[in-house]
Parts: structure tokens; C-alpha cells; sequence
């Protein structure tokens, strides 16, 4: 059951690859919350990503994304708890490159689905969490978990 939603833009960049067989790469960089009355795309494929803007300067380039949503659920709060309390927490993004775009597809706030997108194979990447962001999980967590006594992670 979804308990909260956030959506949020990705900053992405694309760098000249250091290699000269190597492939330049997008990477995202930054995730902010998007403002309540964020500009409506042309797209109206509600399941794509509407590029906010796009700049290039020399062979670095940056795209900003409107990015899928934060979604938190139950089944996922010692993830998100650990990300939460963790000395550098991160947002999890993953992302496929499309017509030369980049198109973030998966952001996460749980170290737990952090870890499974960085296994997968796609191209993922944790960034630092904003303060905005930081304290809205804070306010979820506080209303919808208890962390295991004793300081020990629950089993099963």
C-alpha cells in the first residue's frame, strides 16, 4: 500500500568519455523535489519523463528530468530508515538512455531497493539526498515506523 509520494526532477550528466573507444555516459548528479505546480509537459505519456531543460557546453552536457516519484512503502521502512539515519544518505536513481536522452525510470529513498538497482545491471546511481527530501522521509518515518528493540534489525 502506498503510504507517501513525492515527485522529483533528476539532474543528469553526460560527460566525453576518458577512453577513445569508450561511449560518453550519463550519470545523475543531483535530485531535487519538484514544485507543486511544475510546468506540464508536451508528453502526455504520464510513464515518461519530460525533459526540463537541456544544455551543453563543450563535451559536457546537463539535462534536467522530471523524474518518476518518491513512493514509500511499508514493506520497505528499514530500508528507508537505514538510508535515513545513514552519515551521507542517498536518493537512488535508475535510468535508460533513449534517442540520446536520458530517462530516469526508478528513484528510491531504501537502501534495500537502492542495492537491488545497483545490482541489476541497468545504469543506477546513488546521489545525495536534499535537506527537503531528507526531512520529508524524517516525517514519514516518524509516523510509520518503530525500529526493533534492542537495536537489532528484524528477520523474515
Amino acid at each position: 500500500m502506498l503510504m507517501a509520494r513525492l515527485p522529483v526532477a533528476v539532474l543528469m550528466q553526460r560527460r566525453a568519455a576518458s577512453h577513445p573507444w569508450a561511449e560518453p555516459a550519463w550519470e545523475a548528479v543531483a535530485v531535487l523535489g519538484e514544485p507543486p505546480a511544475a510546468p506540464v509537459s508536451e508528453n502526455t505519456d504520464a510513464q515518461t519523463p519530460a525533459i526540463r531543460f537541456r544544455r551543453r557546453n563543450g563535451d559536457a552536457e546537463i539535462c534536467l528530468v522530471s523524474g518518476p516519484a518518491l513512493e514509500l512503502f511499508p514493506d520497505e521502512n528499514d530500508g528507508y530508515f537505514e538510508n535515513w539515519i545513514a552519515p551521507q544518505p542517498k536518493v537512488f536513481v535508475m535510468w535508460r538512455v533513449q534517442d540520446d536522452a536520458p530517462l530516469p525510470v526508478l528513484a528510491s529513498v531504501s537502501y534495500a531497493e537502492g542495492t537491488r538497482m545497483l545490482d541489476s545491471g541497468e545504469s543506477a546511481c546513488g546521489v545525495a539526498m536534499p535537506p527537503d527530501i531528507h526531512a520529508w522521509l524524517g516525517d514519514y518515518l516518524r509516523a510509520n515506523y518503530e525500529p526493533p528493540a534492542g537495536g537489532r534489525r528484524r528477520r523474515g
